[in-house]
């Protein structure tokens, strides 16, 4: 069971990442503080497992969903500069 869900679980951030990345308006309802806790947990999971519990396929699969986390932050980030730009751009065309 648990080599399925964590499967499903690691598909499941596809969704959340295309829609920020089709995501017009800076990705407004990503929560940095939300998903960088995410982040932190599954890495503390990663290591964990890796040092402390020697389970090379919970630290496998923690560090991916770790991955996922961090692909839907920086992808947030460049929405928001992208976003601000083009706001400020359009200010400043509008003067």
């Amino acid at each position: 069971m648990f080599a399925t869900f964590s499967t499903i679980r690691l598909v499941s951030y596809a969704p959340q990442i295309l829609c920020i990345a089709r995501d017009g308006n800076g990705a407004s309802a990503i929560s940095y503080a939300t998903w960088s806790i995410w982040l932190g947990t599954n890495v503390a999971t990663a290591l964990h497992a890796a040092v402390n519990l020697h389970d090379t396929w919970l630290a496998f699969v923690s560090a991916g969903y770790g991955v996922c986390c961090a692909v839907v932050i920086a992808l947030t980030v460049r929405k928001r500069l992208a976003h601000r730009r083009r706001q400020a751009h359009a200010e400043t065309s509008a003067v």
